[in-house]
């Protein structure tokens, strides 16, 4: 099993969901910042390639493994937008209240409200390998006009979970993390090294 990898993130939240995640496996989670390692440009139009170029960017600085992750959400009536743009859909500077505003206005007399989050995560086991981990998640509901909750983040007020009838804000901590698309993407990334004894 890989004894420490670098997270090829800046995101203090990712950060302590996946040390939590991977604690369990004796997996040390390095901040990629730690190490001076700036972010990794995201040029691509898919998630699984800005995931990867992260994680080799990462794992060619460290000279360690490296697990990245790229994720959005999608709307079917946006053509999959904001997608990969996700973080940035407002425009600079980024935030979420921007962002929402863009998708909000975005669905204005759009009756199609379908959305999925999609998660997927990438471990090289080092820059240059061959044959990367990759898992993927993803978390069905619709984007409703009116925020509803005050946890989570991101676009969480504005979607409608599809089995409780909660926005992603108004879930528990622990029941959101059972149903989203990066606990999804992470416990198949977890069951993957197991079965690979990477």
């Amino acid at each position: 099993m890989i004894p420490r990898l670098v997270l090829a993130s800046n995101n203090a939240g990712k950060l302590r969901e996946f040390r939590r995640l991977l604690g369990p496996l004796a997996i040390e989670v390095i901040a990629q910042a730690d190490l001076g390692i700036a972010e990794a440009d995201e040029p691509h139009v898919t998630f699984v390639e800005n995931a990867l170029a992260k994680a080799r960017h990462a794992s060619a600085i460290a000279g360690l493994p490296a697990l990245a992750d790229d994720s959005g959400i999608c709307v079917r009536a946006l053509g999959g937008a904001p997608g990969v743009h996700s973080a940035r859909y407002g425009g600079e500077p980024r935030s979420d209240a921007g962002n929402n505003a863009r998708l909000i206005g975005a669905l204005r007399d759009v009756a199609d409200r379908r959305a999925h989050y999609a998660c997927l995560l990438v471990l090289v086991r080092h820059a240059a390998d061959p044959e990367p981990i990759i898992a993927e998640g993803d978390w069905h509901g619709t984007i409703v006009d009116a925020p509803r909750g005050s946890g989570g983040f991101g676009y969480d007020p504005h979607f409608l979970d599809a089995t409780t009838g909660l926005t992603a804000a108004e879930l528990p901590l622990a029941q959101k993390n059972e149903l989203s698309h990066r606990g999804r993407a992470m416990r198949a990334l977890i069951a993957k090294l197991l079965a690979d004894g990477a």
